[in-house]
């Protein structure tokens, strides 16, 4: 019981071979999981249950058969150019909206970039990103340590240094046990007035 939440985008994107996507929005969903049948090599396809009520438009052109999104490809849900937030699976969702308060709060416009693909990780939209926007935070369900976060700072700090005017930071679940309690569970996981804190930290708002 206390691990019924827990994220998993590490573990499986820690084993070599293994790819690893997590869908956040309806279109993800059908694109991603296409891809994923048709792929001859082993897909671990990560949905979050508290997604399954939520409702999203459809594009047209997702509404087609034959529409699939290739892996490793992220996707701008939002353009700015003050910050890069990264993220992925329910937190994108969250991530919007704690751009949104941004943007009434204090006029910043905050890049939104939904990562789709744990593995292969689309490290040049979010190196492009940040060569633009020169800050960067990932938030992310899953624990501090060793986490997929840990991993996007590390290459950004590789392939993206000398465009960070600030350090890159990470917003993610607590370091404890998923609760079983409603109300502690949903204390150990990020909350978009989280997401606003460190982001207006980040920017010394």
């Amino acid at each position: 019981a206390a691990q019924h939440s827990q994220d998993y985008s590490a573990w499986y994107g820690s084993i070599p071979g293994l790819k690893v996507v997590s869908p956040w929005s309806a279109e993800d969903a059908k694109g991603l999981l296409k891809a994923a049948i048709r792929d001859p090599n082993p897909v671990c396809v990560l949905e979050n249950e508290l997604m399954y009520g939520q409702t999203f438009p459809m594009s047209a052109e997702a509404q087609k058969d034959d529409f699939v999104i290739p892996f490793g490809k992220a996707k701008i849900e939002r353009s700015g150019k003050d910050l890069t937030m990264v993220s992925m699976s329910r937190c994108v969702g969250q991530a919007l909206t704690a751009a949104e308060n941004m943007k009434k709060k204090y006029g910043v416009d905050v890049e939104v970039v939904n990562l789709r693909s744990i593995k292969p990780l689309d490290l040049e939209t979010i190196v492009q990103s940040v060569k633009k926007t020169h800050r960067l935070i990932v938030v992310e369900s899953g624990y501090p340590m060793f986490g997929v976060s840990a991993e996007i700072l590390a290459l950004t700090m590789e392939y993206a240094f000398d465009y960070l005017d600030a350090p890159a930071q990470r917003v993610t679940g607590a370091e404890v046990p998923t609760p079983y309690a409603q109300k502690l569970e949903e204390m150990s996981f990020p909350t978009e007035q989280l997401i606003e804190d460190h982001a207006a930290k980040l920017l010394r708002l």
